[in-house]
């Protein structure tokens, strides 16, 4: 599910890329759906989502369906007026965010107005956002992730409807990209319905009904709210760093951002958002060998997916560019802009997605303060190299600064992870890395020497992009499990543990 609902958001990026482009309309959009999207990081599924999930799996595991029940209604009512307050106040000061998240835009009065019109539109999407999140923590909980999963595609699909079909409708086309963010929303909210009813927990908010609950989740979710969101504030800064740099820079920034977030939800978010319940379960019912072993698991997947992902991205990176964006607004220029930015990002995919791995390891156990410490220094470094790197490589040294905090922030999880005794590497890692590099190598001798140079793909129609595209990573993926099957890594050395 989560595989379809990034295709849908592919293809959403796709619409927009050609019926816009990058300029003036795509730039103040980013901003103006990168700033409630952030908070929807800190509140939903990220600051929000990592402190409720393990109480909620504490009271499943250890309490009766009542008093689950009494959680999920407290914690709703407490949620709602905190966004409800949080909403009002972003829709009024609108103009006042768009000038902190992109002061850059200062110098472009209509490029400002714009990106403030539009984000007092797409601003509620907060609101309806994170209490869609909260019924896919219950869900996930629960072992229901197909729903959650699913529901993002409704947001890609609004968009893309709004795109094709209000655009033309308005005087300012681009402003239809934020109706259809606020329609996503409430479609989204209202979608989960039908689910929660099943399971006897459609939340009724009530004040009187959990306190304590909710204060402990609260507790947890201060410090959560900072330490998961670190990436989404270090591309809020790359996004006012890019404001001051020449128009389009956003926008080169924002798709080449897209493809890396497609592996990294395909794969990362679906890891950890099903082991996160896992770990917490078992840590709840003291199985520290259990706890171990799942996290083990997933650091190996993670090697498994990510370091093909981020070379093939690397490889393949204008090619990929050019046949899902190189059409109408979309210029050679664009590409080659994006495609410098798309490589830096993807050489920390496998960072980021050993942050979302790791960083569950803490939550599960309800740890949030050393995250917070680390998440400090990682923002830090990606300050520091921001600024050393926007010299001499504009908006592509942003985003290899925001790989290489990354780096940082995954190495300082681990180091304290491991050197706290929560987790212990399993045998056999030195031989798994091995072959993995070795299958990589194949990979990456086969896409390097022999896929078409960029000026062919630009020559191409769009059929023979697609096709020729689908072919090399189909080929890339088949050389690297042969290799691996070779090597002696077998499908089900690779299954979870239970």
């Amino acid at each position: 599910m989560t595989s379809i609902s990034r295709v849908f958001g592919l293809i959403r990026d796709v619409v927009i890329a050609t019926s816009f482009g990058p300029g003036v309309g795509v730039d103040a959009f980013i901003v103006a759906f990168r700033i409630p999207n952030f908070l929807r990081r800190l509140f939903a599924e990220g600051g929000f989502s990592q402190a409720f999930v393990p109480i909620l799996s504490e009271y499943k595991e250890q309490r009766s369906h009542e008093d689950v029940k009494a959680l999920v209604d407290q914690t709703t009512a407490t949620l709602s007026l905190v966004l409800f307050a949080v909403t009002i106040i972003g829709v009024l000061a609108a103009p006042a965010l768009v000038y902190l998240f992109a002061p850059g835009f200062a110098d472009e009065p209509a490029k400002q107005i714009l990106a403030g019109d539009m984000l007092r539109i797409t601003f509620p999407y907060i609101l309806f956002i994170s209490l869609t999140a909260m019924a896919g923590g219950i869900l996930n909980t629960y072992q229901h992730f197909a729903i959650p999963a699913f529901t993002p595609v409704l947001l890609n699909l609004a968009l893309i409807s709004c795109a094709i079909w209000l655009a033309p409708q308005l005087s300012e086309p681009i402003v239809a990209l934020a109706w259809g963010v606020l329609i996503a929303g409430v479609v989204q909210l209202i979608f989960q319905f039908p689910f929660l009813m099943r399971l006897r927990l459609f939340p009724l908010p009530g004040f009187n009904r959990d306190r304590e609950g909710v204060s402990r989740i609260m507790k947890l979710m201060l410090p959560t709210l900072f330490a998961v969101s670190i990436t989404q504030i270090n591309l809020l800064v790359d996004t006012i760093i890019a404001s001051f740099l020449t128009t389009g820079s956003i926008s080169w920034l924002y798709f080449s951002d897209r493809l890396v977030e497609f592996p990294m939800g395909v794969f990362g978010v679906a890891l950890a958002t099903v082991i996160l319940p896992s770990l917490s379960r078992q840590f709840a019912s003291g199985s520290q060998q259990g706890y171990s072993e799942t996290m083990d698991w997933a650091l190996r997947m993670v090697f498994l997916i990510a370091i093909p992902a981020a070379l093939g991205l690397t490889l393949l990176a204008e090619a990929m560019l050019t046949t899902l964006f190189q059409y109408n607004e979309f210029s050679e220029q664009d590409v080659t802009m994006s495609a410098k930015s798309l490589m830096a990002y993807s050489l920390g995919l496998p960072a980021f997605i050993f942050i979302k791995v790791l960083a569950s390891g803490f939550f599960s156990r309800q740890d949030t303060v050393t995250p917070v410490k680390i998440g400090v220094v990682a923002m830090l470094s990606n300050i520091i190299l921001n600024l050393a790197l926007v010299g001499p490589l504009a908006h592509a040294g942003l985003a290899l600064a925001t790989s290489l905090s990354a780096f940082i922030n995954a190495g300082l999880l681990y180091y304290f992870l491991h050197k706290r005794g929560n987790y212990s590497p399993a045998s056999g890692w030195p031989a798994y890395l091995l072959k993995l590099g070795l299958a990589v190598a194949a990979m990456a001798a086969l896409l390097e020497y022999f896929a078409p140079d960029i000026s062919i793909w630009l020559d191409w129609d769009i059929f023979q992009r697609a096709l020729n595209l689908a072919l090399w990573v189909v080929a890339g993926a088949i050389c690297y499990f042969i290799s691996l099957l070779i090597l002696g890594i077998r499908p089900n050395q690779m299954t979870a543990p239970h």
